[in-house]
Order: C-alpha cells, then structure tokens, then sequence
C-alpha cells in the first residue's frame, strides 16, 4: 500500500512531466505566503470575489450600438433626432441602391437591406437628383428636337424646375403617408396584418426612384420608341421593389384589400413615370412656315397720245 509521501512524490512528477513536454504552460503556485502585502488584496475565505464590469459592458453595449447603425436620440423636436435619419456611410447608401436596381423575388428591401436603420440622406438626395436631371434633360430635349428649325428661339424654361420639385418631393412624402397611415389603420383593424414604421415607407420610396435618374438622362434621345421602352423597363424595376416589399405586409389580409392596395401602388408610380416623360420631355411638332404669296402684278395699260 503507498504511503502519502509516495502519492505526492507521484504528483510532483506527473508535474515535471507536463512542464518538461509544454515549458510555456502557465503555472499557479498554491503555496501559502506569509507576506502581508502580497496578500492584502486577496479576498478573506467565504467572501464572494465581485468583479467590477460596469466599465466593460457600457463599451461592449457602444459598440453594438454603432455596429448595429443605431444610436439612441431624442425627440423629434431636438437636432439629434434629424441626425441620427442622415446617418448612413457610402457603403451603406450604395448597399441600398444596388439593391432598388436589381429587385429579386423572396428579398425584402426592408429586411435585407434596411435592416431596422432606415435613412433620409438617400431618399433625399435621390429626388434632389431626379428634379434636376428630370427638368435638365427635358428642357436639354427639346432644344435638340428642334435644332433644325429656323422659326424656333430657344428659350430656357427654368419653371420646369420648380414643377419637377413639387411632383416629386409631393410623391416621395404624401404617397408614403397615406400607405404608412392605411396599414396602419388595417393593422388595428386585422390582427393579422403587419407594417412598417413611417421612416421605412419613406425609405423605399426615395430608393425606388432612383433608377428613373439615368433614365431621365437617356430619355433626351429623341426616338419615341426608345423613351417608352425606357419607361416600361424603369416601372417594371422599381415598381418590382414596391411589390416586393409591400406584398408580404398585406397578403395576410383580405383579398380585396391586398390586391387592391398593390394595385394602387402601382398606377400611383406609373402615373408619375408617364406624366414626368409626357409634360419634360414632348415631341416637337414642326410646323412649316407659311409661304409667302407675291402680290400679282397688273400691266401698266398704255395710253396713245
């Protein structure tokens, strides 16, 4: 039978073993020492050991913040508030453009891309773009339609501007509202019907405009087949981003309604596309000008003297 000594002669061994196959290792010596000051910060026997991590989750809850794009604001009558909507990097703006362009079935712009960070610096700076590319073109349009003309005095219509402003920034927020206030109606209403919040309505509207920027842009080619085909490629795109995110929030409700509400979304944006291509962006009618007629001539008579 081993003795104590040649069990902890065995352990001391075992020790050697480990130390001499890994030199690196850590090692905790559990020898008691009678230095007072090494052991003035060690915890008496019994006492829980509470450890101060305040600090550490405030940083660790920071930086979740900023990972996850939000930050807590005010309200909406402070300026953090309207800081906190602009608050986007390039990646982030590109990111959600590339997805209004390419629409695919089964991804939601909202979820894959909004992802709970919706923004106004996007939909703002698209529809700032889209009035002035929109009135550009059209007036850059007919310039060129009639440059052959001998009778047309080009005139800059700088009222087209302001026309273009007021059609599109009134779509980007009043077609929003009423959709945002409808399912917000028809989900008191329907308990099984979902929404989105007022910012995300927004968000995808002012998205979805901007494939009709480099459209704008092309229409000044002035082949009328050409614009059309432009258009209805542009209403298929972003229309497709309308529908795509809408659908799912309103499907779960009445037939009726769910087609519908989709179905108003879309004539609401293919009114807008066909109105802006009609009233920017006209065909110049040429009108020959009127010949001239000489006066007849009526032969002097000759008078004999």
């Amino acid at each position: 039978m081993a003795t104590p000594n040649d069990l902890q002669f065995q352990e001391f061994e075992e020790a050697a073993n480990l130390l001499s196959a890994d030199p690196g290792a850590p090692t905790l010596s559990m020898s008691a020492s009678n230095d007072p000051a090494a052991t003035a910060g060690t915890p008496a026997a019994g006492e829980d050991v509470r450890l101060d991590l305040s600090e550490d989750e405030a940083a660790q809850e920071e930086s979740s913040e900023l990972l996850g794009g939000q930050k807590s604001a005010g309200g909406f009558w402070t300026f953090e508030y309207y800081q906190s909507l602009f608050n986007v990097d390039t990646v982030q703006v590109l990111d959600r453009v590339k997805g209004s362009l390419m629409p695919l079935p089964g991804r939601n712009f909202v979820k894959h891309y909004l992802r709970n960070n919706p923004d106004l610096y996007g939909p703002f700076w698209i529809c700032v773009t889209l009035v002035f590319s929109v009135a550009i073109s059209g007036n850059l349009s007919t310039f060129l339609s009639s440059l052959g003309d001998p009778s047309y005095h080009h005139r800059p219509q700088f009222h087209r501007v302001t026309i273009a402003a007021v059609v599109i920034f009134l779509y980007a927020w009043l077609v929003p509202i009423g959709l945002w206030a409808f399912l917000t109606w028809r989900q008191g209403t329907e308990r099984q019907v979902g929404g989105y919040s007022f910012l995300e309505t927004v968000c995808v509207y002012g998205y979805s405009l901007f494939i009709y920027i480099p459209t704008s842009i092309l229409w000044i080619i002035s082949y009328e087949w050409l614009r059309w085909t432009l258009i209805v490629v542009a209403m298929v795109i972003s229309g497709s981003v309308l529908v795509l995110t809408f659908w799912p929030v309103v499907r779960d409700d009445t037939r009726v309604t769910a087609v519908a509400t989709v179905v108003t979304i879309v004539v609401l944006h293919t009114l807008l596309a066909i109105g802006c291509k009609l009233y920017f962006f006209q065909t110049a009618e040429h009108t020959p000008p009127a010949a001239t007629i000489a006066p007849p001539i009526h032969p002097t008579p000759i008078t004999a003297h």
